[in-house]
């Protein structure tokens, strides 16, 4: 019987630069791109101090990235069994081997405790949704996950906080349309998400995430049709009722073209196993949001 990896010793030929790099890799930093969500706050806002405003969402930024880094660290610890099933995430530090759970634990909780320290520090309330986040992510990693629907609102809960966390550091709340829109938004993700799983693994389903069997292609589709008009209907609301000028109302159609961009993608070229790399990979995407974002801004300058 060949011993669990976990059994093995710790590799003496590894140095402590390559594992230094194993450990900025199980927290997964091109996975980051999902916290710039926390600079929505100042894409909506025009207040002048925009200097000190930016400066408090890198930091918040980076903070959120560390402790998303530590669920990562525990979540790729109680999965590494069943991620060696996975014909990708069987490469990650953990379940190849390559890096010793126990390592990655400890330097996981002290990164944790020294975020959550530095997040009070900025706002007492933001390291409150912190710890929120991450005691939500544990209890999905322990059940949650395996909780057909409620794994996918957990996962769209967790950008919601992002929002949330960057309207804290910077002073300013959103209206409960922009956090339904966020919410919409996350959820038709984690959709997609779920989709491409089932589609990957077929028959054997079931041995890398469990949750996949209550799940079918059909029932996938029609959740996605569901939330995606809702999205749009909440983003449409949104520009009316934010209190901003009414011309945000121009964006409508770059949001449509977005969400219709991604469809495409993952129904006709099997895509969304991955979203924050669609956005970069994707010049349909990358191209949408950063016309969106320019779009925003400009016009909430120019019309308040």
């Amino acid at each position: 019987m060949i011993p669990s990896r976990d059994a093995l010793p710790a590799r003496t030929s590894t140095s402590f630069v390559e594992t230094v790099k194993l450990l900025l890799l199980q927290l997964r930093p091109k996975q980051w791109s999902k916290n710039l969500l926390v600079f929505a706050a100042l894409i909506f806002s025009v207040d002048n101090d925009q200097v000190m405003n930016w400066q408090l969402g890198v930091g918040a930024f980076f903070l959120f990235s560390f402790v998303s880094g530590c669920v990562y660290i525990l979540n790729d610890f109680m999965d590494r069994e069943a991620d060696r099933l996975h014909p990708e995430k069987r490469l990650r530090p953990m379940a190849s081997g390559a890096l010793h759970p126990g390592l990655a634990l400890t330097v996981g909780a002290i990164l944790l405790v020294s975020s959550l320290i530095v997040a009070f520090t900025m706002h007492p309330l933001f390291m409150l949704l912190l710890t929120l986040y991450f005691v939500m992510n544990v209890a999905y990693s322990i059940k949650l996950k395996h909780v057909v629907i409620i794994d996918l609102m957990i996962l769209a809960s967790g950008f919601v906080i992002r929002a949330l966390c960057g309207g804290i550091v910077v002073g300013l709340i959103f209206t409960p349309w922009f956090l339904l829109c966020v919410f919409l938004l996350s959820l038709f993700l984690a959709i997609g998400k779920r989709r491409h799983e089932l589609l990957l693994l077929q028959n054997n389903k079931g041995s890398h995430r469990k949750v996949l069997d209550s799940y079918s292609e059909p029932l996938l589709n029609q959740m996605s049709m569901i939330v995606t008009t809702m999205a749009i209907m909440c983003y449409s609301m949104f520009t009316f009722m934010s209190g901003h000028s009414i011309y945000l109302m121009w964006t409508i159609p770059l949001v449509i073209y977005g969400i219709f961009r991604y469809l495409y993608l993952i129904h006709v070229l099997g895509k969304g196993g991955k979203p924050d790399a669609l956005l970069f990979e994707d010049k349909g995407i990358l191209s949408c949001a950063l016309l969106f974002g320019i779009s925003v801004v400009v016009i909430l300058h120019l019309f308040g």
